[in-house]
């Protein structure tokens, strides 16, 4: 049986800018090109997956309706220039903000594995071999539970860093591109040369020199 792999991106900072917590949907900005990267994606057969950590919910700053039509309006946004997600997880938990049922120690905020592997049960997906994209270390310490490659966006990883200790040991970063688009190339490269057969001779080169040649 054939694996299916995917993508797994953050939200904040990757996909739309970074301005704190969302609580308006006013206040969403897709990143350039971002469109075109989860294009690219998907032609390879590799899904495009948001997974994100969202404790406003647990702050107290938006509830999970208000969450959702925040995810509407960004999905509605990504559809008028002609892209699509094939899934949204996020976690609303905070391990020491908020009250219950959000303030939590759960599975599913980053960089537990719990949001990537609900993710793999429902969609069919195969998270080592697969991809793991954000700004942040958590983002990458993610990738390292999972099995998947993390490529590091932006400069400097900000904001909410998830559960791990500032003296914990940074988890090894795949690839670093300036965005989401440069990384969703860097992936592609990448997912074509694997999928690309030992020993097929000139005609293999050729194969590859074109997937190259349509993100140049």
């Amino acid at each position: 049986m054939a694996k299916n792999y995917a993508c797994f991106v953050d939200r904040d900072g990757t996909l739309i800018r970074e301005v704190g917590h969302v609580s308006r949907v006013d206040q969403i900005e897709l990143l350039p090109r971002v469109h075109e990267g989860i294009h690219l994606l998907q032609s390879r057969g590799l899904k495009v997956i948001m997974v994100t950590n969202q404790s406003a919910v647990a702050r107290g700053l938006i509830d999970e309706a208000q969450l959702h039509e925040i995810h509407r309006e960004m999905g509605a946004r990504l559809a008028k220039a002609g892209a699509v997600l094939d899934g949204i997880y996020y976690c609303p938990h905070h391990p020491t903000e908020g009250e219950f049922p959000y303030r939590v120690l759960c599975e599913c905020r980053k960089p537990e594995p719990g949001l990537i592997q609900r993710a793999c049960l429902e969609l069919g997906l195969e998270a080592r071999g697969s991809y793991v994209v954000g700004d942040q270390r958590s983002d990458m310490e993610l990738a390292r539970r999972v099995g998947a490659k993390g490529l590091l966006v932006g400069s400097t990883p900000a904001g909410d860093a998830g559960d791990l200790s500032r003296d914990s040991e940074p988890a090894p970063v795949w690839a670093q591109a300036g965005s989401f688009w440069r990384a969703a190339e860097m992936i592609v490269r990448d997912f074509d040369a694997d999928a690309t057969p030992a020993g097929t001779g000139k005609e293999g080169r050729d194969r590859k020199k074109r997937s190259l040649d349509q993100i140049e």
